[in-house]
């Protein structure tokens, strides 16, 4: 019960929090940018497809991803799901450790995970530029 009580009282502030982020007018004007916004999700998920295929091409080399520590031949459709997954997990996290990559695929990982690391500053950086911009012309 108290598990319950308050999972719904955490995505209620959740919520709330997410909805005066974006709709709320605290200031006298809003920095929020859906056109900011939407262009991110586009390069996300242009980005984790885009390593998803490469790690995928490049499994038909040999065995690019470890599952579990071990070394499988998997048919090609679960080779595209495994591709998907580890991409999205070294895109947005560190990584869980479930999937390894080995050979080329150790460095793809790190430069994938460095654009992870790397989107969100830029478009903030890109936010607070246009904020200055406005600023600077009044």
């Amino acid at each position: 019960m108290i598990a319950i009580i308050s999972i719904l009282l955490i995505s209620f502030l959740l919520g709330g929090s997410l909805y005066a982020f974006i709709f709320g007018k605290v200031h006298k004007k809003s920095y929020f940018s859906y056109e900011i916004f939407y262009t991110l999700l586009v390069v996300y998920f242009t980005v984790l497809t885009s390593f998803a295929c490469l790690y995928f091409v490049l499994s038909f080399q040999g065995v690019l991803l470890l599952d579990d520590g071990k070394l499988h031949q998997l048919p090609p459709l679960e080779t595209l799901a495994h591709s998907f997954y580890f991409s999205g997990v070294t895109l947005m996290t560190v990584g869980y450790g479930d999937i390894t990559p080995i050979g080329w695929g150790r460095l793809l990982a790190l430069i994938e995970s460095l654009i992870g690391y790397i989107l969100p500053p830029a478009f903030f950086l890109k936010i607070w530029q246009g904020k200055n911009g406005e600023r600077l012309s009044r």
